[in-house]
């Protein structure tokens, strides 16, 4: 299965929202699609957390040559 990328885990998310604010959903349907929405945005801040702590690594690297 791949991967997707941050961007796509933010696309994704924004996509979720549109539909979730279409008044004709049903309550079953929201819960689900809340769930994957929340299950995106996790995991593309897991993203960003590890890119941010690459960084600093690198950051850190520079600093001490």
């Amino acid at each position: 299965m791949e991967k997707k990328s941050f961007e796509e885990k933010i696309e994704f998310a924004k996509e979720i929202l549109n539909r979730l604010m279409n008044p004709e959903i049903t309550l079953e349907e929201s819960v689900k699609l809340y769930k994957e929405g929340i299950k995106a945005i996790r995991e593309a801040e897991e993203l960003l957390e590890k890119a941010k702590t690459e960084i600093i690594e690198i950051e850190k690297d520079e600093n001490e040559q």
